[in-house]
């Protein structure tokens, strides 16, 4: 399955399959087309103009009591790690001063084109917020969410004192809604440090720091506590369903947060800002990604550029999802699993011989249910290079067909 770009890459591989199979090109076409290229709806709503460009066109994204410590390994790597219990006599004031210098607004801009003029116009799509957590001779980077400045075609950053850099992008994730940016020059001791987010606790005092509605408002600072820890919410990405781990907190998060810090009380970055519950008559439901989930991510983007995740090569569809005649021969026992749709022929599937009409029911003997649970089982138990075994059927036959995983990151 292609979980990084598979949409985009799946929607342009044709095949020649047998006349047998013949009758059901269109259909396998058709669903990934349509199923696979969609973001289903969910009351989880991101504050970002890519998920609200879902449903319309003009999106607006304006919108513990450990003491922890930032350290660079001798790699370069961001890590947190616990120094001391003691308590920090900073007052909220003090702990919102500082930490407001390392918090920047972000405007996503995209090339519109006018019937009226032949030149392309950068025109503001949406904007949310970023963190400054690292300075080094190359530059200053910055952390923000995926979806804050996904399909930018410029970046453009705002510092503390108002001054206006453009940014590039060193690279991002769709799946775990992070971004790695980098500004030229220093300035100043303007970084945060990340804490230590496995020590936090429900009831344990945080704050949250960004731009609602847009830099207007910039660095606007509501309080609350950790309502709850490893909390997961399914979102839909532009790479696929995922289950994000999350922090949940009713510290007000609103458009435009995104992408901003979650700090306790040593003024140390535990999350950052990224969801919210905005149904009507719903309050207080705000998450962040935890520190110690992004760390990892962020690294891994800082040394390669890019998140690499092992690879099957397959377009799919839950059994839901698939027309009662498409799943003749299959046992009546069998009611989930996932459906392969199209194959890219230089993958691992392709390689290990998986057809397109296959029903994978498990791998290494671990149920698949659906989409998301091939996912989590893929990204988070195994490895580019892994040999597993799929469990498929094949009309009314079971199969068990040895796989390679590879990386389609080029």
């Amino acid at each position: 399955m292609d979980f990084n770009k598979q949409d985009e890459q799946t929607r342009e591989i044709h095949y020649n399959h047998n006349k047998k199979r013949s009758k059901t090109d269109g259909f396998f076409t058709a669903l990934t087309a349509g199923i696979l290229g969609s973001v289903l709806t969910f009351t989880v709503l991101p504050h970002t103009d890519y998920f609200q460009e879902q449903v319309q066109q003009k999106a607006t994204d304006t919108a513990q009591q450990l003491e922890t410590a930032e350290v660079e390994t001798a790699s370069g790597n961001i890590t947190a790690t616990q120094t001391s219990a003691s308590n920090s006599n900073a007052s909220v004031a003090d702990i919102v001063e500082d930490a407001s210098k390392a918090i920047v607004g972000i405007v996503n801009l995209q090339e519109q084109r006018s019937p009226f003029s032949p030149t392309a116009s950068s025109v503001e799509s949406g904007s949310g917020t970023g963190v400054i957590f690292k300075q080094t001779n190359d530059g200053t980077y910055i952390v923000t969410n995926n979806h804050v400045i996904e399909g930018a075609s410029q970046l453009e950053v705002s510092l503390y004192d108002g001054e206006k850099v453009q940014a590039e992008v060193i690279g991002a994730d769709a799946l775990t809604d992070l971004a790695v940016l980098k500004i030229d020059g220093q300035y100043g001791d303007n970084t945060l440090e990340f804490g230590d987010s496995s020590t936090l606790r429900p009831g344990d005092e945080v704050l949250a720091i960004g731009n609602p509605l847009g830099l207007d408002l910039s660095r606007t600072v509501t309080q609350g506590i950790v309502s709850a820890v490893d909390r997961s919410i399914s979102v839909s990405t532009s790479a696929g369903e995922w289950d994000l781990n999350v922090i949940q907190t009713d510290a007000a998060i609103n458009p435009g947060n995104s992408g901003g810090a979650l700090i306790n009380t040593k003024g140390e970055v535990i999350g950052i800002n990224s969801l919210k519950i905005s149904n009507s008559g719903v309050e207080g439901l705000g998450f962040a990604i935890p520190s110690n989930d992004l760390l990892p991510i962020v690294n891994e983007i800082i040394d390669t550029g890019k998140v690499t995740r092992p690879y099957i090569g397959i377009g799919l569809a839950n059994l839901d999802q698939v027309p009662q005649n498409y799943l003749q021969g299959l046992p009546e026992s069998v009611t989930q699993g996932i459906m392969v749709t199209n194959i890219d022929p230089e993958s691992g599937a392709a390689k290990a011989g998986i057809e397109v009409g296959d029903v994978i029911v498990s791998i290494d003997g671990k149920e698949v249910a659906g989409a998301s649970d091939l996912r989590k089982h893929l990204y988070s138990d195994l490895k580019v290079g892994d040999k597993v075994m799929v469990t498929l059927y094949r009309g009314g036959e079971k199969m068990e067909i040895p796989l390679t995983l590879t990386t389609n990151n080029l």
